[in-house]
């Protein structure tokens, strides 16, 4: 049956809700267990499962056209969404965001040459490959942030421990790096980027 030329329901809608089931569950593991629990980070959670669900679905959706030149800059278009006009993303970010792209394509492009247990594999490789390094191994995220530093002096590299105690002092934070950015000697302030370990 169809309207206005276009099926009202064919057999591939039980293969796209099947294979979205799969992608939706390893994505709630990478997403909400693994990335939520290591960062605690709310606002990245919208994004990263908006993105994967558009990217599932647009490339679900572009298998069903033979049209290999059109895929190729479907797909070109969905990675460049990456590079964002807005805020500057953290590269743990940037990683986790490539990750549930890349995850909802491999589960989304899939054909009959792959089997449910390659895919199933695949994924379970990824969880586990990042489940790894952020329970088992337990890097510690390190943050920075820009702050505008008065006391001009401490800028010299003669005066970098004093520049570091000053900054630990008024900031609370225990402080791995300093980098200087830009310097105002009219004003006699600098930009300063700081390094520290995000507290769990």
């Amino acid at each position: 049956m169809e309207f206005l030329e276009i099926p009202i329901f064919d057999d591939d809608f039980f293969k796209m809700a099947f294979r979205f089931t799969i992608n939706l569950g390893f994505l709630t593991l990478i997403i909400r267990w693994l990335y939520y629990t290591s960062s605690r980070r709310k606002d990245y959670l919208f994004t990263f499962y908006m993105i994967s669900f558009i990217v599932f679905f647009l490339c679900f959706t572009l298998k069903k056209f033979e049209l290999d030149i059109g895929m190729a800059l479907g797909l070109f278009a969905i990675f460049g969404i990456i590079r964002y006009r807005t805020d500057a993303i953290d590269i743990k970010e940037m990683t986790y965001l490539f990750v549930v792209i890349g995850v909802s394509v491999m589960n989304s492009l899939a054909n009959k040459k792959m089997s449910y247990s390659e895919i199933l594999l695949a994924n379970t490789v990824v969880v586990i490959s990042i489940a790894i390094i952020e329970k088992f191994w337990h890097l510690k995220h390190e943050v920075t942030k820009e702050v505008v530093y008065e006391n001009i002096e401490n800028i010299k590299p003669e005066n970098y421990e004093l520049l570091k105690t000053d900054l630990e002092d008024r900031t609370g934070l225990t402080i791995n790096n300093v980098s200087i950015g830009n310097v105002d000697f009219l004003r006699d302030t600098a930009v300063l980027t700081i390094y520290y370990y995000n507290r769990e």
